[in-house]
């Protein structure tokens, strides 16, 4: 078939109002922008069809559903096929997708008084109370000792009830990253005696999935979101990227210099993949 005949055979039979293209039956996935379904591992599929300018066909799997990209002049029955051939993949990253996009809709903490959130993986409750200013530090978190039994601890912020989710995010996020400092600080001087190390600067960083870095020169890196973890979790980092001063690669001499410190490191190590973390 002439290719430009293909072409406009493809623009009909993709349309989204198309019979064809979206048969009135129910669908397990549906992206917003959907122009194509297809059944996929048993499953009804409806994914969005973008023509590109490209070589090959590309598919991403995303938290509204299935995108596809193909060359402007590849017949739909290539990228059916194609489809076909990932069928399985796609329907378990599609479901991987969803079931993680819930678990952080879940998490998304909400700015505002009587918000509870994970610290050192315990709750600790947002109380605001604009009578204080906690000696400049603009927070402070009740002691353990004054905390409901079962209840989560208090961290009273100096601001009023009329504050916006906005300068409540701020002021925790800034007690936060000072609680941080000082402990990733306390915890590189524990292990680094104990790894034959020594590190030079600490700075903090806020990257998307990153946890951590170290320098050759001793300078560590680290995410301030780690106080979210409970502490064994924090003392692998630190441990973590204080034997990146002894191995700067992850053979198994690395890991085994890591071992010495935290022995389990394997299991601390797959709760940071855990999606638990909340969002902002």
């Amino acid at each position: 078939m002439h290719p430009l005949l293909r072409y406009t055979l493809d623009l009909f039979e993709s349309r989204p109002d198309s019979p064809e293209a979206l048969e009135p039956t129910t669908r397990n996935w549906v992206h917003p922008q959907a122009t194509r379904q297809v059944r996929l591992d048993g499953v009804m599929v409806s994914y969005a069809l973008i023509r590109a300018k490209r070589r090959s066909i590309g598919m991403v799997v995303g938290h509204e559903g299935l995108s596809v990209r193909a060359p402007r002049w590849t017949p739909l029955y290539e990228v059916d096929a194609a489809l076909q051939e990932k069928a399985r993949w796609i329907v378990r990253k599609l479901h991987e997708t969803h079931e993680r996009h819930v678990r952080q809709s879940e998490t998304h903490i909400h700015w505002q008084d009587g918000t509870v959130f994970p610290f050192l993986g315990e709750s600790l409750r947002i109380v605001l109370d604009p009578a204080h200013n906690f000696d400049g530090a603009g927070a402070h978190m009740e002691t353990a000792d004054s905390a409901v039994a079962g209840a989560p601890r208090v961290l009273r912020v100096g601001l009023s009830q009329a504050a916006t989710p906005a300068q409540i995010r701020d002021g925790v996020q800034a007690w936060l990253m000072r609680q941080a400092k000082d402990l990733f600080a306390e915890r590189l001087d524990h292990f680094a005696p104990l790894l034959g190390v020594r590190w030079t600067r600490l700075s903090l960083s806020n990257a998307g999935t990153r946890w951590g870095s170290a320098g050759a020169d001793g300078a560590i890196r680290l995410n301030w979101r780690l106080v979210h973890f409970r502490p064994a979790v924090i003392d692998y980092v630190v441990a973590h990227e204080l034997s990146h001063l002894r191995v700067m690669d992850h053979s198994p001499r690395f890991w085994d210099t890591v071992r010495t410190v935290v022995p389990d490191y394997a299991e601390l190590r797959g709760q940071l993949k855990d999606d638990g973390l909340p969002t902002w």
